[in-house]
């Protein structure tokens, strides 16, 4: 843009996927009547302590461990002050200078090249609660006050909204796979802070404005191409980027001013008084490490490696936990894996709907299309009318087959009468054949395969129309 390069640094909130909070022992349901899941701890009233979540300390772990991070023996909690409208004590337990987790990365693919985006570190805290705004009016929902988050901090190696996006997209990934969230962004338990500053190559870091609490890919990548743009144009002006935060409107597509950006010294950090420092043996850590499933990255290699899968089905495979889940069960039960891939990928994901699940068809099912197919007891448009039928309602396609005689016609015999009785009703289509169009063999093979009723071999089919017509 002009000769500037955009770096972005992001901090992405994850809640724990636990039963209770952090601190107390309220249920973390969503979507609650407002103020009903609350409790003297978590509305921070005097005299009450907080006990630490060790689920959520579990879930932290497992967050580090998928995302190649160091995870610290010795951590502890911390005090952050400032006003919270929203947060009834008025400070936030956090950590501060002695983080759960440190260092990691996460690999995107950026211009079709390898890309390693570094994590500098990940902590424990606990959420706020949520301010809703109404005919003029504020109201306080405290329901998310101590919600268990992890706080993602990456270092500043992106620089585009592209890249930004592929980041938090392999990010969800990890973190679905391995348990720790179900990053529903819609509900605000994957939200992310964008810092983002501009600057000419090869020159010093510009002066950062910070994005806020962005809930979607779209509005993501539409803030961070606004701001870029908008930075370099003040600059251009011969103006100076404030360190400030900015919320992004997504009705008008631009960000605006919220307040100066708050420093470290600004929240007065010290340490919690109310909880021990948290002390995690190694044996912990290993045993966290041995529960964790392949996450997405190695079920793709070991799709390739094992079922013949190419890379870029694999990515799709292993875009949600289900699909994933889905195809290895599938994959186990056939003779046929990469025939089950194709299945998912060419007819299940093109009908699956908002709140579908895919076991809606017995994995079993698929598996014995795939085996019908591949052992050519059926063709590939009889396996798909099956697929499609069984989506509706469910049912063992063996026998379905076997009553309805839909078996696939192999036998040359039989199938040539029905090329010879497509050839005689295919004149037109005959006479440009022979008059040098090619392309008109394809309607006498589709004349055929409906003389067979769709049963007859397509490639037999093909040989033969070839055949025939060569004689005529």
């Amino acid at each position: 843009m002009r000769g500037y390069e955009t770096v972005i640094g992001l901090e992405v909130h994850v809640e724990l996927k636990t039963r209770t909070k952090i601190f107390c022992s309220c249920p973390t349901d969503f979507g609650a009547e407002p103020n009903s899941q609350v409790c003297p701890v978590c509305l921070g009233l005097p005299g009450t302590l907080p006990v630490l979540n060790k689920k959520a300390v579990e879930l932290a772990v497992r967050a580090g461990l998928s995302l190649n991070s160091s995870i610290a023996k010795h951590s502890k909690f911390d005090r952050k002050n400032y006003f919270y409208p929203d947060l009834p004590k008025a400070y936030q337990i956090s950590q501060f200078d002695m983080p759960l987790c440190t260092g990691g990365y996460i690999e995107i693919d950026s211009d079709g090249e390898r890309k390693r985006i570094g994590i500098t570190r990940i902590h424990m805290e606990e959420d706020a609660g949520k301010l809703l705004h109404r005919d003029g009016a504020t109201l306080i929902d405290c329901n998310r006050c101590g919600i268990p988050l992890i706080e993602i901090v990456s270092e500043p190696h992106m620089s585009s909204a592209a890249e930004a996006v592929a980041y938090l997209k392999k990010l969800r990934q990890a973190l679905l796979f391995a348990g720790v969230s179900d990053c529903k962004m819609n509900e605000g338990s994957l939200r992310c802070d964008v810092n983002l500053s501009v600057r000419r190559p090869g020159e010093p870091l510009g002066t950062r404005c910070e994005l806020k609490n962005l809930n979607s890919f779209k509005f993501i990548e539409k803030a961070i191409e606004y701001e870029s743009k908008r930075q370099i144009e003040v600059i251009e002006a011969g103006g100076e980027i404030v360190q400030e935060t900015r919320r992004f409107e997504e009705s008008s597509g631009r960000t605006f001013s919220m307040r100066k950006k708050e420093s470290q010294s600004d929240y007065r950090f010290f340490a919690e008084p109310d909880l021990p420092p948290l002390t995690l043996s190694g044996a912990y850590i290993e045993k966290v490490r041995a529960s964790l499933p392949l996450l997405p990255d190695e079920r793709v290699r070991m799709y390739k490696e094992r079922y013949g899968v190419p890379v870029s089905d694999g990515e799709v495979l292993t875009q949600e936990v289900e699909f994933a889940d889905y195809f290895e069960e599938c994959a186990r039960l056939t003779r046929y894996p990469k025939s089950a891939a194709n299945v998912i990928l060419s007819e299940l994901l093109g009908i699956i709907g908002p709140g579908d699940s895919l076991y809606r068809i017995a994995p079993a099912h698929v598996a014995a299309v795939c085996n019908m197919t591949g052992d050519e007891t059926v063709n590939s448009a009889t396996a798909k009318k099956l697929i499609r039928l069984m989506w509706e309602e469910d049912f063992d396609p063996e026998e379905r087959v076997a009553r309805e005689g839909l078996a696939q016609i192999n036998d040359e015999k039989a199938v040539r009468a029905f090329v010879i009785s497509a050839i005689s009703k295919c004149e037109k289509a005959v006479a440009d054949y022979k008059n040098g169009k090619e392309t008109a063999i394809r309607s006498i093979i589709g004349k055929a395969m409906g003389e067979s009723r769709g049963r007859a071999n397509p490639t037999v089919v093909a040989s033969l129309v070839y055949e025939e017509l060569q004689i005529l």
